[in-house]
């Protein structure tokens, strides 16, 4: 008799064991509605080739993610692409894992993030750096279940240049770039208005050099670009190219010149050689995504745009104020309202900066 009543209490043991567990953990989760929260979700991210130490563009989107399993309590995980041929794989290796989120960081994944979207509709995806809508390469627009996030680097770009130019002692500064591309013209061409804005206001000209790396981690050939530019004269050299830019911050450092950071506050790489630092809070907009997504509220089908007029998404480091003259703060700060309001409007490419020119020159 208790042989039996032990065999009936296993039996009802295991059957409330499996009522508690309920469905399969890691079942695929649908895109949010906008009507349910989405629990112990998994969210992943593909670095493009500057990998996620970086200093700058991928290690403020991983810092995202990590701020996102603090608070949120996802799952967060990256695949690091050493060359672009690793970006589809690392897609699959984080679906394979049953990731709920997958982003690609910056516009070279913007291909394999469309098609590892479109190929998987129950899952949500995001790009950085990228719009599909009305782009001939993607005539059918941003996927359903995927968000593109691109920002007005020029906005901030052009209040870098503004302090590069009342800083300047040279009248000579420089520009060095990763890949040439829509993204970093972005920046050149907002911070090379900014110089020309600063110029027209103090009467004089400044020159600005301009050189692409066609990289985005090799360090030492940002080092090597920005000792050039340093020996023809310029005195400040700002870069918008990832790991690049290592080398162009340890290049100001040797010579006692000043550089310009990028993405992320970078003076702590060199307290007395970055002059200031233009801020791309891909972490913040990461974060806020997938806080969105966790809450049930995730809008995949679009491109977010943001910038300043959308809050500090972009715009100059907290450090400033270490190096920068104070004046010279006060009155990109007064730059930076007339840009909120639309009174300045940054250039984006070259026609747009040369339309600039000549309205500032009238």
């Amino acid at each position: 008799m208790k042989k039996r009543m032990s065999i009936l209490a296993l039996m009802m043991a295991l059957m409330l064991t499996l009522v508690a567990c309920g469905g399969k953990k890691g079942e695929p989760t649908p895109p949010a509605e906008g009507n349910e929260k989405v629990e112990d979700i998994k969210v992943g991210m593909v670095t493009d080739e500057g990998g996620v130490n970086d200093q700058s563009f991928n290690q403020s989107a991983w810092e995202g993610l990590q701020r996102a399993s603090k608070e949120l309590g996802v799952e967060a995980k990256y695949q690091e692409s050493e060359q672009e041929s690793d970006y589809a794989p690392n897609f699959e290796t984080l679906l394979d894992a049953d990731f709920d989120m997958m982003w690609g960081v910056g516009y070279k994944l913007a291909g394999a993030a469309y098609e590892a979207a479109l190929n998987n509709p129950d899952k949500s995806y995001g790009v950085i750096d990228y719009s599909y809508d009305g782009n001939d390469d993607f005539p059918e627009g941003t996927p359903e279940n995927m968000v593109g996030v691109i920002f007005h680097d020029e906005q901030s770009s052009f209040l870098a240049g503004y302090v590069a130019g009342y800083t300047t002692k040279t009248n000579k500064v420089g520009f060095v770039g990763g890949i040439e591309g829509a993204v970093i013209h972005k920046f050149e061409y907002g911070y090379t208005a900014g110089v020309d804005y600063a110029a027209k206001e103090q009467g004089k000209q400044i020159e600005v050099i301009r050189q692409y790396a066609d990289s985005f981690g090799d360090a030492a050939k940002g080092k090597s670009i920005a000792n050039s530019m340093f020996q023809k004269g310029a005195d400040i050299v700002f870069h918008a190219a990832g790991g690049v830019g290592d080398g162009v911050i340890e290049a100001a450092k040797e010579q006692d010149k000043w550089a310009i950071g990028v993405d992320r506050d970078q003076n702590y790489l060199a307290p007395d050689n970055v002059l200031t630092s233009v801020i791309k809070r891909v972490d913040e907009s990461i974060f806020k995504q997938v806080e969105s997504f966790k809450d049930g509220k995730f809008e995949g089908g679009k491109t977010v745009l943001i910038g300043l007029q959308e809050g500090n998404f972009v715009g100059l480091a907290d450090s400033s104020s270490k190096n920068v003259d104070g004046e010279v703060l006060k009155a990109t700060d007064k730059i930076k309202e007339k840009i909120i309001a639309g009174e300045i409007v940054p250039p984006t490419d070259s026609q747009k900066y040369e339309e600039f020119v000549k309205a500032l020159n009238k």
